[in-house]
């Protein structure tokens, strides 16, 4: 929940020459963004090889490993529940991001101690010797480790995105950069970032050391954590104003106590306080609207509130239609949000199964050098990166003459555009892998699964290429939803239901990597996903059983993006004094603009 500081600060300040200068913008952006790029270069600097550092250097099996992994991903992404709690009822943007940033770097600083010093990890072991797996102890400060940079994480990934749109003012013409074009350039740093960790930290990491490879990302962290706070005096500040989930309980609790009421036949009869709802609508009101009648008893006035005129209900037993409305948005976006869900499964096996494809792949470009296993993801990056360029600069122009909108499509079609060439990679995955195993089988390397299989590494391209341009449509897609159609003063809550979705994505691919590995399990230690010798696996009826979860996922958005209603907003046009109102386009046809 926000409202705005005094006037002084959050509009402008007064500069050395007696200047006013507007606070925000892109000014503020080097400050907001360097912050994520090194949150970024941390967690993907780890993450993109962390396979091969928990199988090579903690000797744990393929499987454990791989939960390992995508337990700590959905941690890192359900955290931000909590930070977003924070942000919007307590602390703010600014201070959580801080916090947050120091919470990340101590949890950075830990894991580099635990990949230098030899005690924190099981000795090492040569060609067919038997490898001693990581002990408890060992296990214990990775996994303490991990847990602090999954609560940084929680505290930076829902503020930085809502932080860093809080510094464009719409209403003001000279900050006319437009939501949707925020959010493609701050996911185009992201993968920038990414693009850098999968390259020289994971070179670094497999040929000089991990000390250097995690080294490298804690120090560039805490210069980060200076910068950042070193904007303070430039940034447009929201100030919280109490918990959203609280209201949005209230309204629930509300609705139920008056569930005997008849419905009034005028909804204009229902409650309305512009004076409570201001430090919560400062964009606008949202206005009634026909779904989820029962929630609006809540806003119905009964004798029982004992109303008085200039004194504020109980909102346990009386909300307003704006309280109500917030509600019901919630509640409208949960099914979309839901669907990224199976997206995120399919691409964690990226950084899983795909890697160790690549392992038992030829990975020589020269005679003398081999891309790192790790650094395979590098396609994706590039291939979102380059998607990102050509949907900001080339396809929304394109499409903008056949749609009218300024964004060119809405970012319902464009999530679901992301679906289906979701769908397209993991069927390509499972084909690559049928090539894999057939030049394995020729070659006599069935039963080597350690020996590599002459087969090119490029042959995986393809797949990697695909996750990234769905990636690139869908994700910024998703976070442009729940950014655009959260109430305003949930809008760090809206980005903390961005991250529990690729959370929930993670523990789902955890869920089903444990079922099929159970299931498929057969005599002779036959499985469709072994934990030493994927070429006596059927890793491709795993990726087709991803392809089938989700052609029928994308059946379930079609339904919901097709009845889906978004968020109407009453909204006042801001005037100067003196001045005649203006009117203002909205870009969304269901927003309703109401003249002064």
């Amino acid at each position: 929940m926000e409202k705005k500081r005094d006037d002084d600060d959050k509009v402008e300040e007064q500069n050395q020459h007696g200047m006013r200068r507007p606070k925000g913008g892109l000014l503020t952006m080097p400050f907001i963004f360097g912050n994520e790029i090194c949150e970024k270069l941390a967690v993907v600097g780890f993450h993109a090889n962390m396979i091969s550092y928990l199988t090579t250097q903690l000797h744990l099996p393929l499987t454990k490993a791989a939960n390992t992994l995508t337990n700590f991903s959905g941690t890192s992404s359900l955290t931000p529940l909590l930070g977003a709690f924070l942000a919007d009822s307590f602390a703010g943007r600014f201070w959580t991001i801080t916090l947050a940033s120091i919470i990340y770097q101590i949890g950075m600083t830990l894991l580099t101690i635990s990949a230098i010093l030899p005690s924190l990890r099981p000795p090492q072991c040569h060609g067919e010797q038997v490898c001693q797996e990581a002990n408890a102890g060992q296990l214990s400060v990775l996994y303490v480790a991990l847990l602090l940079a999954a609560l940084g994480c929680g505290g930076i990934r829902p503020c930085v995105v809502a932080f860093g749109a809080d510094q464009f003012d719409e209403s003001d013409p000279k900050q006319t950069t437009k939501t949707w074009n925020y959010f493609n350039w701050y996911y185009f740093c992201m993968g920038a970032s990414v693009l850098v960790a999968v390259t020289v930290l994971v070179y670094i990491q497999d040929n000089v050391g991990w000390g250097l490879g995690l080294g490298i990302p804690t120090v560039a962290m805490f210069f980060s954590v200076i910068a950042f706070v070193g904007g303070y005096t430039l940034y447009r500040h929201m100030d919280p104003a109490g918990s959203p989930f609280t209201r949005l309980v209230q309204v629930t609790v509300a609705a139920f106590r008056k569930r005997k009421l008849s419905m009034v036949s005028d909804s204009s009869l229902l409650y309305h306080n512009d004076e409570i709802d201001a430090p919560i609508s400062l964009g606008g009101k949202l206005v009634h609207t026909k779904h989820m009648r029962f929630l609006d008893k809540a806003a119905i006035v009964t004798e029982q509130d004992n109303l008085k005129p200039g004194q504020a209900p109980n909102p346990w037993r009386l909300s307003t239609v704006h309280r109500v409305e917030e509600l019901k948005s919630v509640i409208r976006m949960v099914p979309i949000g839901a669907a990224g869900i199976l997206l995120i499964t399919a691409y964690a096996q990226q950084g899983t199964f795909s890697l160790q494809q690549a392992k038992t792949m030829d990975r020589h470009l020269t005679e003398s050098f081999q891309i790192p296993a790790g650094s395979m993801s590098v396609f994706t990056t590039v291939s979102m990166l380059l998607t990102i360029v050509f949907y900001d600069r080339v396809f929304v122009r394109f499409a903008r003459r056949f749609t009218g909108l300024d964004r060119g499509i809405t970012f319902l079609h464009r999530m679901g555009i992301g679906f289906i060439v979701s769908i397209l990679a993991t069927l390509v995955a499972g084909f690559v892998e049928i090539k894999r195993k057939r030049v394995a089988m020729a070659h006599g390397l069935v039963d080597k699964g350690h020996s590599v299989v002459p087969v090119s590494v490029f042959w995986l391209i393809p797949q990697y290429g695909l996750h990234g341009i769905a990636e690139a449509f869908m994700s910024i897609g998703h976070l442009e939803f729940f950014y655009d159609q959260a109430p305003e003063s949930m809008r760090s809550t809206a980005m903390a239901m961005f991250w529990m979705a690729i959370s929930i994505g993670n523990y789902v691919s955890t869920l089903l990597v444990t079922l099929v590995h159970r299931f498929s399990a057969g005599p002779n230690g036959q499985n469709w996903l072994p934990d030493n010798n994927l070429n006596r696996g059927k890793l491709e009826y795993f990726y087709w059983l991803i392809t089938g979860l989700q052609v029928v996922n994308l059946l379930y958005y079609v339904w919901c993006a097709k009845i889906y209603t978004f968020k109407p907003v009453q909204v006042h046009d801001s005037k100067e004094e003196g001045d005649a109102p203006v009117s203002k386009e909205m870009e969304l046809s269901n927003k309703v603009l109401m003249m002064p």
